[in-house]
């Protein structure tokens, strides 16, 4: 295989680089967690898993941003908290740069927001950790990454959804210092000599074994989550994000600037509540020309796939050594 083309399997960018709908390939046996099909590209489509596969896992939902995981990733922690994880919202910045009115009101109002997409998608608590908007390149990542490993090792995170360490041209400092932060603490929570004060306070070495990274911009994506029946969920945790995100009540002020033209678009009837979900949902996660950078929407996304609707991630899964493996494969009872 060509080096060009290699990579062209797996950059996503304004259209997805690569022509065509991947072929899926055949399923054999079970897949990992009853969830994933292979692709020819080596993506995986991740579909729903039936009962609750992750009963007993701990999931964390990382954002610098409150409208962050929303749009990039909603679904998808909507799909794996309902298949059994416990979640969490880690906010890393007070979003003091989003909004209207004054500074202190912008930060009240992006809190607020903040916990309503968290039960929007039904996560348990959220932590804030309240750094300053546009301005984490500033900051100490030892400190940010000292109290990240705190939460890991307190809540016990098994996975996290984040943005991409590596994603190609990120122009965000707060994103790619969170992820950068979040990539490093991932690995050191699970070492037992690093922070011996949160040991000697009764926390345990505990290492994240799943990631889900999200980018806006060209990314290696190796899984697709299927995200059809949690589609409505995102819409209301973008719903929720009234001060910053996609939507507020653009539905809503659409219809009636329409009207004031004499114009009306049929997905906008109903009354204001409903009009905002179908802009959301019909304009917001299907034209890709409204994400930033040209990542491509959730509807295109998921034909591309063949499902409705999908997100895309690089993720990193568990790993085993070798020897692991060697034993498993080689190993027979005395």
């Amino acid at each position: 295989m060509k080096r060009r083309d290699f990579f062209s399997d797996f950059l996503v960018g304004g259209a997805l680089l690569g022509s065509g709908a991947p072929a899926v390939a055949e399923q054999t046996g079970t897949p990992p967690q009853g969830a994933c099909l292979a692709t020819s590209e080596g993506v995986f489509i991740e579909r729903a898993a039936s009962g609750k596969p992750h009963a007993g896992k701990v999931l964390a939902a990382i954002q610098p941003h409150t409208d962050d995981i929303p749009i990039f990733a909603g679904g998808t922690v909507a799909k794996l908290v309902s298949e059994g994880y416990t979640g969490y919202l880690i906010r890393t910045t007070n979003d003091e740069m989003a909004g209207s009115g004054s500074t202190g009101q912008r930060v009240s109002d992006n809190e607020r927001d903040t916990e309503t997409v968290a039960k929007a998608l039904g996560l348990q608590k959220v932590f804030n950790l309240e750094y300053r908007n546009h301005q984490m390149d500033e900051i100490s990542r030892v400190e940010m990454r000292a109290r990240l490993i705190h939460l890991i090792r307190l809540l016990k995170i098994d996975t996290v959804v984040c943005y991409d360490p590596w994603g190609i041209y990120e122009e965000n400092p707060d994103h790619y210092v969170t992820a950068q932060v979040v990539e490093a603490s991932c690995w050191m929570a699970g070492m037992d000599l690093d922070y011996p004060e949160q040991l000697a306070a009764g926390l345990q070495p505990h290492a994240v074994n799943e990631k889900y990274y999200f980018a806006r911009g060209p990314q290696i994506v190796n899984r697709i989550v299927d995200i059809s029946s949690w589609i409505d969920r995102k819409v209301e945790a973008n719903i929720a994000n009234k001060t910053q995100g996609p939507c507020g009540d653009n539905g809503a002020r659409l219809r009636s600037k329409l009207a004031s033209q004499k114009m009306k678009l049929a997905l906008l009837s109903g009354d204001d509540g409903d009009a905002n979900r179908e802009y959301i949902k019909n304009i917001v996660l299907d034209f890709d020309s409204l994400y930033q950078r040209g990542v491509i929407s959730d509807k295109q996304l998921g034909r591309k796939y063949g499902v409705e609707w999908a997100e895309a991630f690089h993720y990193i899964g568990p790993r085993q050594s070798q020897l692991e493996r060697y034993i498993s494969d080689h190993a027979v009872p005395l």
